[in-house]
C-alpha cells in the first residue's frame, strides 16, 4: 500500500491530476470503483460469461429463446447424452440464465431472464 500511496503522491504533484491531497484522491478512486465496477456485479457477470463460453451452452440458450423445451427435446436437437446435457443445463441454471422445472416425469427448461438474453443478442454477443 505504501508503494501505491507514493505513486498517487507523485501523480497528484503533476499537471495531469487535479487532486489536492493523496488521501482525498484515493477515496475518490475507491468510490469510482464502487460506483461503476463493483466486485459483486463483476463476479456475477464473470459467471454469466463463463457459462456462455461454451458452444453447447450457447446453442441451448438460443433454442430456449424460441420455446421452453423438455430435456429429451434438447438431447435430440443437440445430439447429446442426458448426463452431458444436464451438466450444461446446471451451469446455465447456476448463473441464472436457465430455469429447470419438473412436470410429472418430465423436466422442462426455459430462459430465466429473457430480457438479458434479448439484450445480449441485440449487442451481438449471442
Amino acid at each position: 500500500m505504501k508503494n501505491v500511496n507514493q505513486r498517487l503522491k507523485r501523480l497528484t504533484e503533476t499537471d495531469y491530476c487535479k487532486a489536492n491531497t493523496v488521501e482525498k484522491y484515493r477515496n475518490e478512486l475507491i468510490q469510482l470503483a464502487n460506483d461503476v465496477a463493483d466486485i459483486k456485479t463483476a463476479k456475477k457477470q464473470k459467471r454469466i460469461f463463463k457459462a456462455l463460453s461454451d458452444e453447447n451452452r450457447l446453442r441451448i440458450v438460443k433454442l430456449l429463446r424460441v420455446k421452453e423445451m423438455c430435456i429429451c427435446e434438447l438431447m435430440v436437437c443437440l445430439d447429446m447424452t442426458q448426463p452431458n446435457l444436464s451438466h450444461h443445463i446446471q451451469i446455465l441454471e447456476d448463473c441464472g440464465i436457465v430455469n429447470r422445472t419438473k412436470k410429472g416425469k418430465w423436466v422442462y427448461c426455459s430462459l430465466a431472464d429473457r430480457k438479458l438474453v434479448d439484450n445480449m443478442i441485440k449487442l451481438k454477443l449471442l
